[in-house]
């Protein structure tokens, strides 16, 4: 059902910007005719010199959009790795493997942060770096650290003991730190070239107020809820193994999920981007990135929900490790989501304004 939606989406959306281009490009010696179409011309062709201008806030949007293009490479590493050896035997041997996957795989976020960076015309490198390097970590160092203190004030043998944490901060310190920073140095010199379709504007263009359904606020929310529903039956397998303690093994099927995951995400999120420029709103990037991100909410909506119908965890311990570590998950799966639907968006953007006049 899901790659006949996706499928319908993509028939659907090429013809309309078929439809388009045809009548964008025709040219008419009829002068009534040609007056007809310049009165009619409205969308995302009006916006052609303001959708490639700098975003709000550019050293978070490339930080965020290189730390999920590395987790989105990691998770498809880890499920390879897990389909070719047999990590499903023990629960600590996902979680070393994916600590040392994140670590080696941090080359990927400096890149695509460092490029994206440059492309829009960024000045604070030492900043752009940093964050890059250490916001994923830092948000999943701060929520373990609260957890925690949690189970070391409960004494749980849940608590990860201090030589554990000393040596996750070494392999971040001395592999993952170093090779974002110089994925983004090599991201800077070879793909930081500003090469946009359309040149931008001196002054911004006014945006209309258009139907509340048009608004980013409402496409953002709107656009997780297909991709959530293609991972619903999956995200229960995965919760019950985890807070259930049963062994998971299908990691076949979670490969084939994920991909989904990846192909919805981006259609749906492109799908956003040209309604959002047809309502000549051309702050795109942020709308995209939050349109996939919605997905992690929708995910963390229904982890409350297998909290209190499908588990039987009480008290204050086992609800904030519950919420602490489900929070954790939903803030990389969206930040996974949030970068793809943004490079898809990327992409289709400078597709569709590569072929019209942009004088």
């Amino acid at each position: 059902m899901v790659i006949f939606l996706t499928g319908l989406v993509s028939m659907i959306l090429m013809r309309t910007l078929r439809n388009d281009y045809a009548k964008y490009a025709r040219e008419d010696d009829d002068l009534e005719t040609l007056e007809r179409d310049v009165s009619e011309e409205s969308g995302w062709k009006l916006v052609h010199g303001d959708v490639f201008r700098t975003p709000l806030n550019l050293v978070l949007l490339s930080a965020l959009v290189g730390t999920g293009a590395q987790l989105a490479l990691l998770v498809l590493l880890v499920i390879l790795l897990a389909i070719v050896g047999m990590l499903y035997v023990g629960r600590g041997s996902i979680v070393t493997t994916f600590i040392v996957c994140y670590a080696l795989t941090s080359f990927i976020s400096g890149y695509v942060s460092g490029a994206m960076y440059s492309r829009n015309g960024g000045k604070s490198w030492i900043k752009s770096m940093i964050l890059t390097a250490s916001l994923f970590p830092f948000m999943c160092f701060g929520i373990g650290f609260v957890l925690n203190t949690i189970a070391i004030f409960y004494g749980s043998l849940a608590a990860i003991p201090f030589g554990t944490m000393v040596v996750v901060f070494v392999i971040w310190a001395f592999i993952s730190f170093p090779l974002a920073l110089l994925g983004t140095v090599v991201g800077r010199n070879w793909s930081g070239a500003p090469n946009n379709p359309c040149r931008v504007k001196t002054i911004p263009r006014p945006i209309p107020v258009k139907k509340w359904y048009l608004t980013p606020s409402v496409i953002s929310l709107m656009g997780g809820l297909l991709p959530f529903g293609s991972i619903f039956i999956e995200m229960y397998f995965v919760f019950t193994s985890f807070w259930n303690y049963k062994v998971y093994y299908v990691y076949g099927f979670m490969l084939l999920v994920f991909l989904i995951l990846i192909v919805v995400t981006v259609c749906v999120t492109i799908v956003g981007t040209y309604f959002l420029l047809n309502a000549e709103n051309y702050h795109w990037q942020w709308t995209s990135f939050f349109s996939a991100f919605s997905t992690a909410v929708y995910v963390y909506l229904y982890s409350v929900y297998y909290y209190y119908v499908k588990t039987k965890m009480s008290g204050f311990f086992q609800t904030s490790f519950y919420f602490g570590y489900t929070l954790m998950f939903c803030l990389g799966l969206g930040i996974l989501c949030g970068a793809v639907g943004f490079l898809g968006s990327h992409l289709f953007v400078r597709r569709i304004y590569r072929n019209i006049k942009c004088d």
